[in-house]
């Protein structure tokens, strides 16, 4: 009688769960003294940059053979900018989601946290240390971030269980929902690139992490030129 073996298998989505891919936006116009960004409801919304045009079809082609059931962005139009590529492949429209949107920044809103990171500014160098954006006066707390986040994920899951979503967001975004789900340090998954995937496997309120920052689809030739946040 032979004996029965057993092989390793790969992962498998669980019945009633959710997987999101997490798309950070492609690079945004590059911020100046002279040419601050316009704020949507207190926050920076530039534009994409051509850079991030490019990002932005590079993940459109990426994706469009994957079983993609909807496309969620922030209220930001980086965001919507980025995933209209996607969309159009897709045939659907984007569902517009504001509490997707970057974390609050306070006083540094309008693209002034680059000009702060790129003078080595002390509260930036504390924000960094301390890991938490509300080192920034006006800046949005862990727990406010936490809570919309929360919301939005919740929504997301409750309206697609056993499907596929894409969900173009932002890195302090991205950055926040890892470390969240694996419980490591607030900043740990900071700094992801801009057009970058990750995955997550929402089931209830467990989070599974399966990628982080793939940029398998994109090259050097189209980087960003800086790591800023937003």
């Amino acid at each position: 009688m032979a004996t029965r073996e057993y092989r390793q298998v790969r992962f498998a989505r669980p019945p009633g769960a959710t997987e999101i891919l997490l798309v950070r936006h492609g690079e945004s116009r590059a911020a100046s003294p002279d040419s601050p960004f316009p704020l949507v409801d207190g926050q920076g919304d530039p534009e994409l940059h051509p850079n991030g045009r490019e990002q932005a079809i590079r993940v459109g082609e990426r994706l469009r053979g994957q079983p993609i059931d909807a496309v969620y962005v922030s209220n930001l139009r980086r965001t919507g900018e980025t995933a209209a590529p996607l969309c159009a492949h897709l045939g659907i429209e984007a569902v517009v989601d504001a509490d997707l949107r970057e974390v609050h920044l306070g006083e540094w809103e309008g693209g002034l946290l680059r000009m702060k990171a790129a003078e080595n500014d002390p509260v930036y160098l504390r924000m960094q240390e301390e890991e938490r954006w509300d080192a920034i006066p006006g800046g949005e707390s862990w727990a406010s971030l936490n809570l919309r986040l929360g919301r939005a994920l919740s929504r997301i899951h409750a309206r697609h269980p056993d499907q596929l979503v894409a969900a173009f967001v932002h890195g302090g975004v991205v950055g926040h929902i890892l470390a969240h789900a694996t419980g490591a340090r607030p900043f740990a998954f900071n700094g992801c690139d801009n057009g970058s995937i990750s995955h997550i496997v929402m089931l209830g309120e467990r989070i599974v992490v399966r990628r982080f920052n793939d940029t398998s689809h994109l090259w050097d030739g189209i980087s960003a030129a800086g790591g800023a946040m937003t």
